[in-house]
């Protein structure tokens, strides 16, 4: 087996049943504090599968930024799409969002400025700490 699948698979094992817990948090957030707030049986168990596989793809494609042969440009387009296609995928499947070309617009936008931000933001720290560590060396 390829080593990125097997680290892939790995990842998405070792942090996938953090989608689910995250979920009942906020189910028994929104029990407590929304008005009669009901969920089915279906909606509970869509909404554990779907978590557990957006965590699992999450935590998997991190396995991305770690194949030395690809450039940061198809790195980041894979990690991006990956994600891209998770969350969406979950949201519309759990009905978090409707599937609506305007909220659908909405929610593409906001997801890459939000991405792009964290990306950024992760790529300057790298720089920084890199120039620090390579100052002491």
């Amino acid at each position: 087996m390829n080593k990125h699948v097997k680290n892939f698979l790995q990842r998405g094992l070792a942090f996938g049943g953090f989608g689910p817990v995250i979920l009942a948090i906020i189910y028994a957030i929104l029990e407590k504090t929304v008005p009669d707030f009901t969920i089915t049986g279906y909606e509970i168990c869509l909404g554990i599968i779907s978590t557990y596989i957006l965590a699992f793809v999450q935590a998997g494609v991190t396995v991305f930024n770690q194949i030395e042969h690809w450039s940061l440009p198809k790195s980041l387009f894979f990690h991006f799409t990956s994600l891209f296609a998770a969350y969406s995928l979950c949201y519309v499947a759990n009905s978090w969002i409707p599937f609506e070309p305007k909220v659908l617009l909405i929610f593409s936008l906001i997801f890459i400025a939000v991405y792009f931000a964290v990306w950024i933001t992760v790529f300057i720290c790298t720089k920084v700490l890199s120039k620090k560590l390579n100052k002491k060396l």
